[in-house]
């Protein structure tokens, strides 16, 4: 059923009150903080906020249009809302992080998770080149048909046994460097946050399917039996809403574990 304004106490609707829209942005705010947000984290869909709040898509709207007017949130089209730079204004002082949190504020990378679970990575590089985007390429990573795109496969090891099977697509424009990096001695994430200005993975659209291995994978993998390659596709945003890497990544099903938090936003 459509959430209405209705669902609000009367108290709220006074003449001496703030509009019901300032109403809903102060609790909006207060929620932001609660969560420790940051700049370029996404908010939910207008449809969820609507829900929560129990007001009409119209209201919630222009709750949304208060903020973004002072520079607090900010649209991507076709993406939503996310936090703006100038939250950072207003945000108060982040909370220290609690044990196995850390990672919660940005996308963690391969070699980040090498790092906290105190193995030694080493990658090897099958394919590193600039090529132009394909059709479906530009509409995923929302760069023009043809625009320069850095593209790397590779294999990733853990204490030298062989994990994962790595296709990297990235827009060349939001890092030129990556063209000129060695990725057996650097790594992608490290890159793009060296990067003028960083990039920082924010955000990330993220699913993964189990399916029979290619006979190029069976091959790269190590894979002998009937093990099956777990194939992670994601999507990651920095922190401006913009797409900034696509990776399909194939996991030997024997040697991989997906595990998500799943927050109260």
């Amino acid at each position: 059923m459509p959430s209405s304004d209705r669902g609000l106490p009367q108290g709220l609707l006074s003449g001496d009150a703030l509009p019901l829209y300032s109403q809903v942005a102060g609790r909006l705010l207060d929620d932001i903080a609660e969560k420790g947000a940051r700049p370029g984290d996404r908010l939910p869909s207008e449809r969820a906020l609507a829900a929560r709040y129990g007001v009409s898509r119209v209201t919630l709207r222009s709750a949304l249009n208060e903020l973004a007017e002072r520079q607090v949130i900010e649209s991507a089209p076709a993406r939503g809302w996310f936090l703006a730079e100038g939250y950072a204004r207003i945000a108060p002082a982040p909370p220290p992080p609690s044990p196995g949190r850390a990672a919660a504020q940005s996308v963690q990378g391969f070699a980040d998770y090498a790092e906290q679970q105190g193995l030694r990575l080493r990658d090897s590089v099958l394919e590193a080149r600039v090529r132009p985007a394909t059709v479906q390429e530009s509409e995923q990573l929302r760069v023009g048909p043809g625009a320069a795109l850095f593209e790397m496969r590779r294999l990733r090891y853990l204490d030298d046994i062989v994990v994962v099977l790595e296709h990297n697509r990235l827009p060349l424009a939001l890092c030129p460097q990556l063209a000129e990096t060695d990725f057996t001695t650097h790594t992608l994430f490290a890159t793009l946050r060296r990067a003028d200005p960083p990039q920082l993975p924010k955000v990330a659209d993220y699913s993964v399917e189990a399916r029979h291995p290619t006979a190029e994978e069976r091959r790269l993998l190590e894979i002998t039996d009937a093990t099956p390659v777990l194939v992670a596709t994601q999507l990651a945003f920095n922190q401006n809403g913009q797409p900034l890497e696509l990776t399909v990544a194939a996991y030997r099903g024997d040697r991989y574990h997906f595990r998500a938090s799943i927050t109260g936003w």
